[in-house]
């Protein structure tokens, strides 16, 4: 449903309910809803703050997507950033908005952040050691995401597995095999395991292919055979020239 079917939908029920004189009983209704406290233990909220707490974050969700969709649309090629920074940036703006919209949420809730801030020290202790996996990766996708090592739509191989990356997450990247499987690799091993980085500093790379031909055929017209049909193929760059033994 569209926004102006919406809108157009609250009008019609405001008009019909003014109409029968239902308007002010209506609002006092609501009103009372929302300001009813519910107790939870020695927490009392409101069902107005839930929803303060949750339109918030998800108006934090929004302004996140629109963000990036603008740097994406319109600023990142007026840069000429190179291949991994725009999707550093959008990742970081992302987890960014979204942190500080949790915190403005709990904010609306009703909850006192000095308490919050008390709480998350008392329990960082013991979050740190049952975490330490979870941690250990997130602080490895920041290495990533800045020293860029691996960038997405690099041709890795780790594992003995070899791909391109699609996705630098906040745990795990997602590689993708030319056989069209995906696979899931926790970002620490990323950074702790050897690595073969096939396009660091540039995407040209070296492809041995065996050929197997017939005794009776002439050796010379079968490099040159190779050698043109490599030299033909679009993907195959001019120098270093393809070479057949």
């Amino acid at each position: 449903m569209s926004c102006t079917r919406v809108s157009g939908f609250f009008i019609l029920v405001e008009s019909a309910a003014e109409l029968f004189g239902l308007r002010d009983p209506l609002i006092e209704s609501i009103e009372a809803a929302l300001s009813a406290n519910l107790a939870v233990g020695s927490f009392n909220i409101t069902l107005g703050r839930i929803l303060a707490f949750l339109i918030t974050v998800w108006a934090s969700l929004l302004i996140s997507n629109f963000l990036r969709f603008l740097l994406e649309e319109d600023v990142y090629h007026h840069f000429h950033f190179p291949r991994g920074i725009p999707y550093a940036i959008s990742t970081m703006l992302h987890y960014g908005i979204l942190v500080a919209g949790f915190f403005v949420a709990l904010g609306a809730l009703g909850i006192d952040l000095t308490k919050v801030t008390i709480l998350a020290g008392a329990f960082s202790v013991g979050i740190g050691f049952g975490l330490q996996n979870v941690i250990n990766n997130f602080v490895s996708g920041l290495i990533l995401l800045f020293e860029r090592p691996i960038k997405v739509g690099d041709v890795i191989e780790v594992g003995g597995n070899a791909g391109e990356v699609n996705n630098i997450g906040i745990r795990a990247s997602v590689i993708r095999t030319a056989d069209g499987s995906e696979i899931i690799v926790p970002n620490g091993s990323l950074i702790s395991s050897q690595v073969t980085n096939w396009s660091l500093s540039d995407r040209k790379r070296a492809v041995e292919v065996s050929v197997n031909v017939t005794g009776e055929a002439e050796p010379q017209r079968v490099v040159e055979l190779l050698q043109n049909t490599a030299a033909a193929h679009p993907g195959v760059a001019d120098e270093p020239s393809p070479h057949a033994t």
